[in-house]
C-alpha cells in the first residue's frame, strides 16, 4: 500500500513519484472534493494515451491497475494504493487492467 503522485513534467510526459505522510504531511490535510465514483474495470481493459480529465485521487480497492508512461515503463498498483492524479496536460498515460480479476477503483475528483 502506498501513496503516489502522477504529474506532468517540464518534458510534457507523465511522471510518478512515491510519497508518504512522513515526507508530505500536507496529504493529511482535508481537501474539498466534488464527488466520489466507484468503478469496476474488467480484466484486459486498456485505455490508450490520455491525460487525466481533472485533478483527482484514484484508489485501488481490489485487483490491479497498470499505468504506462511515455518512457516505456509500467507501474503496477494494487489494493490500498492511492494515486493523486495531476497529469492533466501533455501526453498522459495508458491504463490497463492486468490479470484475470476485475479492478475496483474509487475516484475522487478534487474541487478547484
Amino acid at each position: 500500500m502506498g501513496i503516489y503522485r502522477m504529474y506532468t513534467g517540464d518534458d510534457g510526459q507523465t511522471h510518478i513519484e512515491e510519497t508518504s505522510l512522513a515526507t508530505h504531511p500536507e496529504l493529511a490535510d482535508a481537501v474539498k472534493t466534488t464527488s466520489i465514483t466507484f468503478r469496476e474495470n474488467e480484466p484486459g481493459r486498456f485505455i490508450d494515451w490520455h491525460p487525466a480529465p481533472r485533478r483527482q485521487y484514484v484508489i485501488c480497492l481490489s485487483g490491479q491497475i497498470e499505468i504506462g508512461l511515455g518512457d516505456g515503463s509500467t507501474h503496477l498498483f494494487g489494493p490500498g494504493d492511492a494515486r493523486l492524479v495531476e497529469d492533466t496536460t501533455g501526453q498522459g498515460h495508458t491504463t490497463k487492467t492486468p490479470g484475470t480479476v476485475p479492478c475496483v477503483t474509487c475516484t475522487i475528483p478534487l474541487a478547484d
